[in-house]
């Protein structure tokens, strides 16, 4: 009688199986949408009171406080997916697991962007209340520059994430490091978002776009290159 021979799931099905396995402990706890999307409403609410310039306030004061709201709830995320992998050495099984491990980094990417998403499609619509944004006019262009930008935040994320998982000061150290990496991305889509709301028309974007797309390229090419030595180092 001959032994069956097993197959390795591709790529695209390890990355799968490491995000679903994400999806569905937050599905089951909802603590990291729930989390961050509170802390993005407080924000967005407490900007929206205390930066007040009345008919200005949609084109000068809601760009900077959309995207502060969505990179300080990001952060918030990130530090709670990783926190799982910590708690009774979960990470330890999921290295253990026949996954590549550029695999396990897409999979936690991919989980990550989920999260930053749901916590995007939260904010829009609180700010578009409190500035008064027009979201039939703008909603769809905000949106498409939410979803340029979220890959760079997640991979960032992820990737560096992954460096602080056996450092004491980790959330610390994650936000004293996403910070200055995410400054490109935050700024091109307050820009971005400021010309959008300020009457530019959307052929006039583009280079905000290509930014935030290139800035997702680089740190998913960069942590599916370097995962490998970040998780095990």
């Amino acid at each position: 009688m001959g032994l069956t021979k097993r197959v390795r799931p591709s790529f695209v099905r390890q990355a799968w199986l490491v995000a679903k396995k994400d999806l569905a402990i937050e599905l089951a706890t909802g603590e990291i949408v729930t989390t961050a999307g509170f802390f993005a409403i407080l924000v967005t609410i407490i900007a929206s009171l205390s930066f007040f310039a009345g008919k200005d306030a949609q084109r000068d004061v809601a760009p900077g406080v959309i995207w502060v709201s969505i990179a300080f709830s990001s952060i918030l995320a990130l530090s709670r997916t990783w926190q799982r992998e910590r708690e009774d050495a979960a990470i330890r099984g999921l290295l253990v697991a026949p996954l590549a491990r550029s695999a396990i980094f897409a999979g936690k990417a991919l989980g990550v962007a989920a999260f930053v998403t749901a916590v995007e499609l939260i904010v829009l619509p609180v700010a578009a209340l409190f500035f008064s944004i027009d979201l039939i006019r703008f909603g769809p262009s905000l949106l498409l520059m939410m979803a340029c930008a979220t890959p760079g935040i997640a991979a960032s994320g992820t990737l560096f994430g992954a460096m602080t998982i056996r450092t004491r000061a980790r959330d610390l150290i994650l936000a004293s490091v996403m910070l200055p990496l995410l400054s490109p991305s935050i700024l091109a889509g307050v820009a971005g978002t400021r010309a959008l709301l300020g009457g530019a028309p959307f052929s006039e974007l583009t280079d905000y776009f290509t930014l935030l797309g290139l800035f997702g390229f680089i740190f998913t090419a960069g942590g599916l290159g370097l995962f490998d030595a970040v998780i095990e180092g």
